[in-house]
């Protein structure tokens, strides 16, 4: 996975009365290397045309697009990568499902296998069973998302960051103030965001102020 040091998280409620489209938009033209289409109660269909729609402003800017939940629709819309949750299809069956597809040249070999934990031995494993990065969190209080679980902090962040040599991201409650304590303090590739651009009056100047300390540390 190349270098990247902000995944936005898409949430159509928090991005209202804008379509996630265009807070899409303004991100990539703000300079957002990455993207990950959530939406939980979307069916197939509606994720794939999702999906599809934001490919178009991604890829000519080069930005990655990776696809929450549904390794289906990921392969079957060309993205260039899934996140995997705990009640997801595991790890290692996305690796070996994968890795068929490209035998058959059907998938790069860029795609991209995401997941999620906050501990140290379940990343080392999920890693082992062909994780590409790992999102950490929940880092600080947040309310963008329902079920984030218990706040670990920067030294539970820092214990995954150390456990594996995958990218992995701080996830829960980033703003441009904590953006700059991840980047100087824990060793993390990069950070995950939802509510911090999906419901920003101005997406571009919020990926711009989150992503500068990692310019900087660059």
């Amino acid at each position: 996975m190349r270098a990247v040091s902000l995944i936005v998280i898409t949430d159509a409620g928090l991005a209202r009365p804008r379509t996630v489209l265009e807070v899409v938009r303004a991100a990539v033209d703000a300079g957002a290397p990455a993207f990950q289409l959530r939406d939980k109660g979307a069916e197939a269909r509606e994720m794939a045309e999702a999906a599809r729609a934001l490919l178009e402003v991604t890829r000519p800017a080069g930005a990655l697009l990776m696809v929450n939940d549904r390794l289906d629709v990921a392969l079957a819309v060309g993205a260039d990568g899934v996140h995997l949750g705990p009640d997801d299809i595991p790890v290692a069956e996305a690796r070996a499902v994968v890795r068929e597809a490209q035998a058959r040249h059907d998938v790069p070999s860029t795609f991209i296998v995401g997941t999620s934990t906050d501990d140290p031995h379940e990343a080392r494993r999920l890693v082992a069973d062909g994780a590409d990065y790992i999102g950490c969190g929940t880092v600080y209080p947040t309310t963008s998302k329902a079920n984030a679980g218990a706040v670990i902090g920067l030294d539970g962040l820092r214990r995954v960051v150390a456990a594996v040599d995958v990218p992995v991201f701080g996830i829960g409650g980033v703003s441009e103030a904590r953006s700059e304590e991840i980047a100087r303090e824990t060793g993390a590739a990069g950070i995950a965001v939802i509510g911090a651009v999906m419901s920003a009056p101005d997406p571009g100047a919020a990926v711009r102020a989150l992503m500068r300390p990692w310019l900087r540390r660059a």
